[in-house]
């Protein structure tokens, strides 16, 4: 069996949610943060056969990435994974899945929609990078005088840098959604956004899709 390159920047990415995952037999892969505040899920080319847990998902990563993927093959069993490429292979051992804070078995129903747009992931990703350049540690989705904007803030800090950026979008409503940055570092890939005043958002693409709880400091006022 072969893993895409799409599919290994999938786990890449889950790795940053959760350091552990349980995947489960098909075609999609889900994961939860250890403190149940991110949920992601992605569908993925591959089906996987059986079920099985990875305690140290970059671990896994880094020996994979050893081989050629090109022409690695992945073998799964119901206890490892060979990879083997020519006649050079490893074999990788599952963990029990009770050591992995497993994902819910459903998708979370968003008890209300306040807020709903499109975002570009350019956009997103340069107000990470502002973010990052001027070592702040959240993003605010903020509305207010009429627009929506991507804020990069510290907001425990009144005299905090910021980083704004004008999603050029009306609204009528007064609100601002604070996010961590580390929560908004998605697979590449744009998102309908929809954001719920009691507290969860979820960000859909065309083949992942994260539910992110909203921060301390959030509000909404039509």
């Amino acid at each position: 069996m072969k893993i895409s390159d799409k599919t290994f920047d999938i786990l890449k990415n889950f790795s940053t949610i959760n350091p552990s995952i349980i995947v489960k037999s098909g075609n999609k892969i889900r994961t939860v943060s250890e403190q149940k505040n991110i949920l992601a899920q992605a569908i993925v080319e591959e089906q996987f056969p059986y079920d099985f847990a990875i305690y140290e998902l970059n671990q896994f990563l880094g020996l994979a990435s050893i081989f050629d993927n090109a022409n690695a093959d992945f073998l799964f069993s119901e206890k490892d994974i060979t990879i083997s490429e020519g006649d050079n292979a490893s074999t990788y051992t599952y963990t029990d899945p009770s050591m992995v804070t497993a994902p819910p078995d459903q998708n979370l129903e968003l008890p209300s929609v306040e807020v709903d747009f499109r975002l570009a992931y350019s956009d997103l990703k340069r107000v990470i990078d502002g973010a990052n350049q001027l070592n702040l540690p959240e993003i605010i989705i903020m509305g207010s005088d009429g627009k929506v904007e991507l804020v990069a803030n510290d907001s425990k800090n009144p005299t905090s840098n910021t980083f704004r950026f004008d999603l050029n979008l009306p609204t009528n409503d007064t609100y601002q959604f604070v996010f961590k940055v580390e929560a908004l570092k998605m697979i590449q890939d744009d998102y309908e956004v929809k954001i719920s005043k009691r507290g969860v958002s979820h960000f859909k693409g065309s083949y992942s899709q994260y539910w992110i709880a909203t921060e301390a400091g959030s509000n909404y006022h039509e």
